[in-house]
């Protein structure tokens, strides 16, 4: 807080005031993410920073162009659908399905361990995939991971990596970042983001990965391509923005970085209790900040609404995430502890059963 208040006063006087920076963000913040979050494992020079993963994820497809193979998630975060909608990837939505033609749905439930069975699956330009998963909450083991990449790379596929919620991973089995599996760098791209991480939410600042041994199918490398993206298409994240992560990434910063993400983390757990309580089918909230529970037989919207009416709390539909999404709802641990104990009081007293 103290970062952005002194960049935002600073720029106001002839001294601190600073106008168009580096398109991939400041060199000390690429660093200290690179050091901070990666361990190295990644370069500083493959680190773009930026106004945040949702803002990337579109600029990803406007990179790539229409007339992509996609694969997501069901249930997922709905931008990877909408924006390859947006950019021309698909056909129609069946009726039926729900689904967008062109679009290959891998279904990820409590049946597959939330882990698409990839044997089943035709091969696709691209394979958008996050972990711990929105909304499930489902965190990929490194087993699962390796898999992952072992298809990608046998098919020619580049992987989109949505790490958004990594440093909620407590699971010393389940990898914070997809470069910690061998290969990854041939064929994945990661995003990310400082909103989930440490409330930048109104703030605006992430990062994508980019490596340089990741190249096209003609050897040309994705990094330069996407370089010439952002240096054409963004003037960089705004500098108070960065004062702010380069403040995330001191030692200070981090550890309430740290102390933030575990109020939330209980924050989940109680809320977890609590519909596990009620005799709901719960999954998510140790690895994530969201809790998605199962409402067998009933409409997605229909729970919402019932919730809504009988407790004044708003959860999200699940099916807002696909059609494997419905039946669902997902519960958000972002919140005040007394808004989540009331919250719980709430529900209890409405669906005991």
């Amino acid at each position: 807080m103290r970062a952005l208040v002194n960049k935002a006063q600073g720029m106001g006087t002839l001294e601190g005031y600073s106008g168009y920076g580096s398109e991939q963000g400041q060199e000390p913040l690429r660093e200290g993410i690179s050091a901070k979050f990666y361990g190295g494992i990644v370069k500083p020079s493959e680190i773009f920073v930026s106004d945040g993963s949702k803002c990337d994820i579109s600029r990803l497809q406007l990179m790539f162009g229409p007339g992509r193979t996609i694969a997501v998630q069901d249930p997922a975060y709905p931008a990877y659908v909408d924006t390859s909608v947006m950019v021309g990837d698909t056909g129609e939505m069946d009726p039926a399905t729900q689904q967008f033609k062109g679009i290959v749905y891998m279904p990820c439930s409590a049946d597959n361990d939330f882990f698409p069975d990839l044997e089943k699956l035709p091969a696709t330009d691209l394979i958008f995939f996050c972990s711990p998963n929105n909304p499930t909450g489902a965190a990929a083991t490194r087993a699962q991971l390796e898999q992952l990449v072992d298809f990608a790379r046998k098919n020619g596929s580049i992987i989109i990596y949505d790490a958004a919620y990594a440093i909620f991973i407590e699971d010393e089995n389940c990898p914070k970042s997809i470069f910690e599996i061998e290969g990854a760098k041939e064929c994945a791209i990661e995003t990310c983001s400082f909103s989930k991480y440490a409330g930048f939410t109104g703030i605006r600042l992430g990062w994508t990965t980019v490596p340089e041994a990741l190249n096209f199918s003609d050897g040309s490398p994705v990094q330069k391509d996407w370089n010439r993206l952002m240096s054409t298409c963004f003037n960089g994240a705004s500098c108070i923005s960065q004062a702010g992560g380069l403040a995330c990434v001191q030692e200070e910063g981090y550890q309430a970085m740290v102390d933030l993400v575990g109020y939330y983390k209980e924050n989940a757990k109680i809320l977890k209790n609590c519909f596990e309580e009620l005799g709901f089918s719960v999954y998510g909230g140790k690895d994530a900040p969201y809790v998605w529970v199962g409402f067998p037989g009933q409409k997605s919207w229909d729970v919402f609404a019932d919730i809504l009416e009988k407790c004044s709390i708003v959860t999200t539909p699940g099916s807002g995430f696909g059609p494997a999404g419905e039946g669902f709802v997902r519960a958000s641990a972002f919140g005040h502890r007394e808004d989540v104990l009331e919250a719980v009081e709430r529900l209890k007293k409405n669906f005991s059963r």
